[in-house]
């Protein structure tokens, strides 16, 4: 774990929320210290239940978007079922990853860049070796499978 990755209480909570929100999916924050439901990870890691996002102060933002991407790459049945683990195949998690960079331009003070320092930072692998090498080079079967759901890829 790296502690120089942009937490929540360093971003403007409203603009997350909105940016989620406007989706359907909502963010509940919780105490700094309440465990969090739906977590896969555990510890400050975002959870997911249902329509539910849950975070902490402490959350890292690149999880945040991360599991926020993975309901937004879900169709309805699976969201109606979803809890703690949100499945899908490995071109399904090039996507949420894609997509999550992309949300974080969305994001005043954050965009692309810092989080894929982010990524890294955390240790999110990719073949080229960074996030942003993958992300320019070799991500083209996540642009494929978000165009083909109507989900931004670009």
């Amino acid at each position: 774990m790296n502690d120089d990755v942009l937490r929540l209480a360093d971003v403007d909570a409203g603009a997350l929320i909105a940016l989620l929100g406007a989706q359907g999916l909502t963010v509940e924050w919780l105490a700094p210290d309440a465990l969090i439901p739906g977590s896969y990870w555990g510890e400050s890691e975002a959870g997911l239940v249902g329509d539910r996002l849950y975070v902490r102060p402490d959350t890292p933002l690149h999880s945040a978007l991360h599991e926020a991407c993975h309901w937004l790459c879900m169709d309805a049945a699976r969201r109606a079922g979803l809890h703690t683990d949100a499945g899908g195949d490995d071109v399904e998690e090039c996507a949420v990853c894609y997509l999550q960079i992309l949300l974080a331009d969305h994001l005043p003070g954050v965009g692309r860049a810092r989080l894929m320092r982010d990524m890294d930072a955390w240790g999110y692998s990719f073949r080229l070796g960074s996030t942003a090498a993958w992300f320019e080079h070799d991500a083209e079967d996540a642009r494929a499978w978000l165009r083909e759901r109507g989900l931004p890829s670009a």
